[in-house]
């Protein structure tokens, strides 16, 4: 039977997140509506940047006034967070009450696979519970399952975390650390008559749970003396068994209304090699017998769990009060994130590798953390996101350009601005000095003054970017068009004079004029052009790969309504570009730092970059009104 964790102030915790929920689903029904309006500093946007704000100075600052006003002394004891959700309304209302006097959490993570970006959430959760309430975070490897762990995954979790911005300190821990103990403690089990050695397959197991609807069945080996069972339990950690051959059974209560209280396998046997216990151990605790006791060895006071994890709850609870553990944690649940566009399940993650669909775990198409790392997100960032959807009870989607807002949020302000041409059109500026180059002083950062500027070469040739060319130009399209005159960036006002075309027909190059008394972009008459173009000198362009980047599905709902998941793959996730040209500033751009290409989007150098042949991951695109309309058939962009 479930135990009641609830009190009357957790009650109340209770009802103020439902109302919280709503808020949250209204906030992110305001996002959606806004993602269509132009302009970033439109008063919901706003509001939705201070909320950001809000929960960023949060995030970081280890101990705030408490909002209630309790009789606790903040120079010595950890007060309330400023945000709050109902599980930091129940760590407040546990340390006002007494009855936790320093709040521990953990992240768990098995090391089966890289983490993800739902994981992202449940770090910054723990991690910033642990922090606002000045307590502390472990990080544990629920590493029982030797069959599916690997060093790599040990190694790129603990990078994750660490990348985020958290650290465990000294408390990094790992269930294997309790293999003795928790042996112990089944054998205890067996000594009270509550956990039996049974001879049923997996299969029969399953057969004899029973449904919702009905009970289940006692197994034949239920009522199995206490002796023989400790003895078979003895033989199964000596090795005796194939692995399958028996189990290790808790009996609690075979017509119990949650499944998972028919009767739970405890133990299994698996004979494999272990990557830090080696050949130690032949019979492994299931998750379930080892997560609570893990918690209650290491004095964690709230264990936070996604939601479906609620389930379990009974259970957990069932085993800390039949075992003689050293403390009492409880457990607590949240909604896990769901993202439209991609897919949260490490078995699908790993077919994605393992089929070659990906280039790796760390493929920038991939919602891992490592792939969000790599395609150039930064932590703060992803940080960002996870204090903007909030914790909530109810499973929901949150639509992917939410992440991408936050992300844009914190790009905008800190990449410093570059010059790139990905489809590359040459200008040649017929009254400019052949042999002369200039220095042209150009601003690395406008939403940052203090990033300073920096010299990039002008010369007599130049390359600009295709699409910023029309030869027979649409309404509203303001860009270089015969006749027309452009600024370039930082430099001078230029008109097409000539186009040049090749044997085929195609523009291979503008012939120019430009305007020597508009040097750094202004005219002394007050002209003002109506677009402004990036460009690159010919002589000083550094050839580069870049990789474009789009969702990893075609559909915001992969596999729904019965289809194949990988049939929603999406073709165009990649899109490879040779013969880009880049300024020669990035030439010492290191992988992890993030740039804007100016008016292209963001970018990060991949690791597949070599000396000669630089290699460039979008990070995401930029706002551009024009291909926009052009999608919708309109012919009124700037």
């Amino acid at each position: 039977m479930e135990c009641s964790l609830d009190t009357p102030n957790t009650d109340g915790a209770r009802r103020r997140a439902e109302l919280r929920d709503r808020l949250a689903s209204l906030i992110r029904i305001v996002y959606l509506w806004i993602r269509g309006i132009q302009g970033s500093k439109s008063f919901l946007a706003s509001q939705l940047s201070e909320r950001i704000g809000r929960r960023r100075a949060c995030l970081h600052r280890p101990r705030l006034e408490s909002r209630r006003r309790v009789s606790i002394d903040t120079s010595a004891s950890p007060a309330s967070p400023e945000r709050t959700d109902f599980i930091r309304e129940i760590v407040a209302a546990d340390l006002e009450a007494g009855r936790v006097e320093t709040v521990v959490t953990r992240f768990p993570p098995e090391p089966n696979g890289y983490l993800h970006i739902g994981h992202a959430k449940s770090i910054c959760l723990n991690f910033g519970i642990a922090r606002e309430f000045g307590g502390r975070c472990h990080l544990r490897f629920d590493d029982t399952n030797p069959t599916k762990e690997e060093q790599e995954y040990i190694d790129s979790i603990k990078a994750d975390v660490r990348w985020l911005g958290f650290d465990w300190g000294e408390h990094l821990y790992h269930a294997s650390d309790y293999f003795e103990p928790l042996y112990a403690w089944a054998v205890g089990l067996i000594r009270a008559g509550k956990a039996y050695v049974d001879d049923l397959s997996a299969d029969d197991i399953r057969d004899h749970r029973g449904t919702l609807t009905e009970p289940g069945r006692d197994s034949p080996w239920r009522d199995r003396p206490i002796e023989e069972s400790l003895e078979l339990f003895e033989r199964m950690r000596q090795g005796e068994f194939p692995n399958g051959a028996r189990v290790l059974r808790a009996r609690i209560d075979m017509a119990a209304p949650n499944i998972l209280l028919r009767d739970p396998v405890l133990y299994r046997i698996v004979h494999a090699a272990h990557p830090r216990t080696g050949d130690a151990w032949c019979v492994y605790p299931t998750y379930d017998f080892a997560h609570g006791q893990s918690d209650a060895i290491e004095g964690v006071t709230h264990s936070i769990c996604t939601l479906e994890f609620e389930i379990h709850r009974p259970l957990y609870d069932w085993l800390i009060e039949n075992l003689p553990v050293p403390s009492r944690p409880r457990q607590y649940e949240f909604a896990r994130l769901n993202v439209t566009y991609t897919v949260l399940s490490k078995r699908v993650l790993l077919r994605l590798v393992s089929e070659g669909h990906v280039r790796g775990w760390d493929d920038p198409r991939m919602p891992t953390i490592s792939g969000l790392r790599r395609r150039g997100f930064p932590a703060e960032g992803i940080r960002d996101f996870a204090a903007l959807i909030g914790v909530a009870k109810s499973d929901s989607v949150v639509e992917v350009g939410l992440l991408e807002y936050a992300v844009r949020g914190v790009l905008n302000r800190t990449a410093p601005r570059r010059f790139a041409v990905l489809h590359p059109l040459k200008v040649v500026i017929e009254n400019y000095p052949e042999a002369q180059v200039e220095e042209m002083e150009v601003v690395n950062n406008p939403e940052d003054l203090s990033a300073g500027t920096r010299q990039v070469p002008f010369s007599r040739e130049l390359w600009i970017e295709r699409d910023d060319f029309m030869e027979e130009p649409p309404a509203k399209f303001f860009r270089l068009a015969p006749g027309r005159e452009a600024r370039l960036r930082s430099a001078y006002f230029v008109i097409c004079r000539e186009v040049v075309k090749d044997a085929a027909g195609e523009i291979v190059e503008l012939r120019c004029t430009y305007d020597p008394a508009t040097r750094g972009g202004d005219a002394p008459d007050g002209r003002r052009p109506k677009a402004t173009l990036h460009w690159i000198s010919t002589t000083h362009a550094m050839p580069a790969e870049v990789r474009l980047y789009d969702h990893l599905f075609s559909r915001p709902d992969p596999g729904a309504g019965g289809r194949e998941l990988f049939a929603d793959l999406n073709p165009d996730s990649e899109t490879i570009l040779r013969g880009c040209l880049v300024e020669p500033e990035l030439a010492g751009l290191r992988a992890g730092e993030t740039v804007q290409f100016e008016r292209l989007g963001y970018f990060t150098p991949d690791p597949d970059s070599t000396p000669g042949h630089p290699v460039f991951n979008r990070t995401l695109t930029l706002k551009d009104t024009w291909a926009k309309l052009q999608a919708q058939g309109r012919h009124d962009a700037t």
